[in-house]
């Protein structure tokens, strides 16, 4: 197994207008899953798919699981209910996720099953990339990963820290991991307000690796903090308009053209699938715009869908060169004390 990534939530998804979407494949591991797909041979690549589902887990999901060819295996049988969960969207933007199953002390071994009960391929993955909370109940976790020998372990905050943690708690939580992922308001409830450059260099200083600050419709900003080398990267759909398009032209001068639907659908589970477009990036090219490039791709396809898109991977992987070429010249390189 090559790339593991955790957590399977279904979702009952209601839009600000009312219009409901059930039983659709949630919790951040198939998006992230999806992500890295889209760059990720599976004629040489294994993608497994790790959480405890009960018996009522929806024989949809298993299909596109297994007809996105993302590895089953590491879904473990339960005895308790799938976790389920209402997710209910504003028009602002909010999302407010309210529980559809008792919740309890099994919840966590659910979303991230140990490391040490996944079947002996997931055991020895080269890249693993899971969402935690923001504090330091998840660190043991981490750590476990690592633990491995993986060459990637990817982490992103999953909400935003309601305490303040010590000086302890945060350097344990941003250096277990190779790849720390918040966004900005996560980034902001760790470190304090501040510029997106600010923020950056208080997580740099410490002790993370590489970060990639996802910031919505804004983009994203990735650093790496052994070279410096730190890009600003835009949301692919706010350069999608004909004048933008008509200003920045490929190489030899041929203006690239839009032909494909890029309709902004829902943003729900972006930040998922840009970690898995990013951390696959890393662990296949170690370039950072590179990674950032994939990453926001990745994303760029989930926010044209309710829901996860469907199979077959090769209908999105036939436009991801496309969008990447369309992406890359609007990426600036900042430099992190400015």
């Amino acid at each position: 197994m090559e790339f593991v990534t955790f957590t399977i939530i279904i979702d009952d998804i209601v839009h600000p207008d009312g219009r409901t979407l059930m039983e659709s494949l949630g919790g951040g591991g198939p998006q992230t899953a999806f992500g890295a797909r889209l760059w990720l041979s599976e004629s040489d690549t294994r993608i497994g798919l790790a959480a405890s589902v009960g018996p009522d887990f929806p024989n949809s999901c298993l299909k596109w699981v297994k007809d996105m060819q993302i590895d089953c295996e590491g879904l473990l049988p339960s005895n308790f209910p799938t976790m389920r969960a209402w997710q209910i969207l504003e028009s602002d933007g909010r999302r407010t996720q309210v529980w559809r199953v008792a919740v309890g002390d099994e919840v966590w071994d659910m979303l991230r099953p140990p490391i040490e009960t996944l079947p002996s391929g997931y055991k020895r993955a080269k890249v693993y990339h899971v969402g935690v909370h923001p504090s330091a109940r998840d660190v043991p976790f981490i750590l476990s990963l690592r633990a491995t020998g993986a060459e990637v372990v990817s982490i992103e905050t999953y909400t935003h820290s309601e305490i303040i943690l010590t000086l302890s708690e945060l350097r344990a939580l941003i250096t277990s991991a190779h790849i720390f992922s918040p966004n900005d308001k996560e980034a902001m409830s760790l470190v304090g307000p501040g510029t997106p450059m600010e923020v950056i260099k208080r997580l740099v200083e410490l002790g993370a690796m590489v970060v990639s600050l996802r910031r919505g419709s804004l983009g994203c900003i990735v650093h790496r903090a052994d070279t410096g080398e730190t890009w600003d990267i835009p949301a692919f759909h706010t350069i999608m308009t004909a004048k933008t398009l008509n200003e920045k032209s490929g190489e030899g001068g041929v203006t690239h053209k839009k032909s494909f639907d890029c309709r902004v659908v829902d943003p729900t589970g972006c930040g998922n699938t840009f970690c898995g477009g990013f951390a696959a990036g890393w662990w296949k090219t170690r370039d950072l715009l590179t990674s950032g490039l994939w990453g926001s791709v990745s994303a760029s396809f989930m926010i044209e869908h309710e829901g996860v898109p469907p199979p077959p991977i090769q209908k999105w992987r036939s436009e991801v060169q496309m969008r990447l070429q369309m992406l890359k010249p609007f990426a600036r390189q900042l430099r992190l004390d400015e």
